[in-house]
């Protein structure tokens, strides 16, 4: 395991960053008089633990590396689907027209060709579950949380969840619960959705990536992996347990059922079209909202350093000590915390589009890494409106306490994937 590739002084500055997040948290803590002492020992030391055999251990990276493979497969057989609906525009591979030199870029149409992944996926992972696979991998998941981090059945088995459905997805496993978890429980499922990603944009994600990192499918699945402890630590500091507090158990989502293989493909199509549908028009609504405040901010604000001020540039500024923390080095931070701040204000989606475009030289390649990590979750503005009233749905009881503590989840969702990011910092050997 070779550790020279990256200065010590780098990595120091990401083990800092691990307990400087720590105590942003506790800053922000309900009970400043409580501190997990054991369960943040326990936490560090599980997301390096699983960070450095699923990246470094080399029959684990193999796997991780296959999966580039899968990801052609589904933009393959996504691709005839497009195509047999949009034409050309669905899939830019067969032009019926001649392409001017340097216009190759125009030809991919981010809506007609790379969303609809997330059709297919939630398509695919509604017939996974109906078949056994997720749901006894999510349970196996939810066993090893229970025992190492002492959480019960019903939160372990939510947050397991998180790392292969959705935010609002996976509270439904746990649906009978809900009106009984704790104050402390019911942050920890929330942060937990805002710390990770669905299974049906993961592949999206690599796709867009995959410019930048060719094996970015892995490091997406590991990112979401790792999250889950960091946002089980990260909750029980903000909004520490009630002395005498017992956990609420739960059993593995056996109310969570289709009728069968058919029920279970087009009730995810259908989910999934939602969510295409979501995506499309957040995005549309929430770039146009960006682009209308950097008119403004260069018709009224003056130029700083020769360059007009931007919503891009304001962003970066308040986020570069949190990339710093993470082990960006300070010269590349300002760049990093614009994409931060773009995920944060808009989603990660654009935040990820927008990286991938990114000048060649701009940030270094562990400083990619780890900015692709720390991104690499739910915890923004948009989702908040999702958060309030895909759960308040589920338990009208709970709505007050749902619209209280989602903003504050929001914070410690952020938080545990700048604590992510800062894990791969500390191992990254280039």
């Amino acid at each position: 395991m070779d550790f020279s590739g990256v200065e010590w002084g780098l990595r120091a500055q990401s083990a800092v960053g691990l307990f400087g997040f720590m105590g942003i948290a506790w800053l922000l803590s309900e009970r400043k008089s409580y501190f997990p002492v054991f369960n943040s020992l326990w936490a560090i030391a599980t997301q390096i633990g699983i960070a450095l055999f699923l990246l470094q251990f080399e029959p684990a990276r193999n796997v991780l590396r296959s999966l580039n493979s899968v990801v052609s497969a589904l933009q393959e057989a996504t691709g005839a689907g497009t195509e047999f609906l949009f034409g050309y525009l669905g899939r830019s591979d067969n032009m019926p027209f001649e392409i001017a030199p340097g216009g190759e870029s125009g030809l991919f149409i981010f809506t007609f060709q790379a969303l609809p992944l997330v059709v297919f996926i939630s398509a695919l992972s509604a017939l996974l579950w109906h078949w056994g696979v997720l749901k006894w991998t999510i349970k196996g998941f939810a066993v090893v949380l229970s025992r190492i981090f002492g959480v019960g059945g019903a939160v372990s088995l939510a947050a397991a969840a998180n790392i292969f459905l959705g935010q609002t997805e996976a509270p439904l496993l746990i649906r009978a619960y809900l009106e009984r978890l704790t104050r402390t429980e019911l942050f920890t499922v929330i942060t937990s959705g805002y710390a990770t990603v669905a299974g049906s944009v993961i592949v999206v994600y690599a796709a867009v990536l995959a410019s930048i990192e060719p094996s970015i499918l892995g490091h997406i699945i590991v990112a979401s992996i790792i999250s889950v402890p960091a946002a089980l630590l990260i909750s029980k500091i903000m909004v520490p347990p009630a002395k005498g507090e017992v956990p609420t158990a739960a059993d593995a989502g056996d109310a969570f059922k289709y009728e069968g293989s058919m029920d279970a493909f087009m009730t995810g199509v259908t989910e999934g079209g939602k969510l295409w549908a979501n995506i499309v028009i957040s995005i549309l609504a929430f770039v146009a909202l960006a682009a209308l405040v950097n008119i403004m901010l260069g018709a009224w604000a003056p130029a700083i350093d020769g360059e007009p001020l931007s919503l891009e540039r304001i962003l970066g500024w308040l986020f570069a000590p949190l990339m710093w923390l993470a082990g960006i080095p300070w010269s590349e931070a300002s760049t990093a915390g614009q994409y931060m701040g773009v995920k944060t204000v808009l989603n990660e989606l654009i935040a990820y589009f927008q990286l991938a475009g990114i000048e060649e030289g701009k940030l270094s390649e562990r400083s990619e890494l780890i900015l692709i990590y720390s991104l690499c979750g739910f915890a923004n503005i948009g989702s908040l409106g999702i958060v309030i009233g895909g759960l308040s749905s589920l338990v009208p009881s709970r709505r007050n306490d749902i619209i209280q503590l989602a903003p504050k989840a929001m914070i410690a969702g952020t938080l545990t994937t700048m604590m992510t990011g800062a894990v791969i910092g500390l191992i990254y050997m280039g």
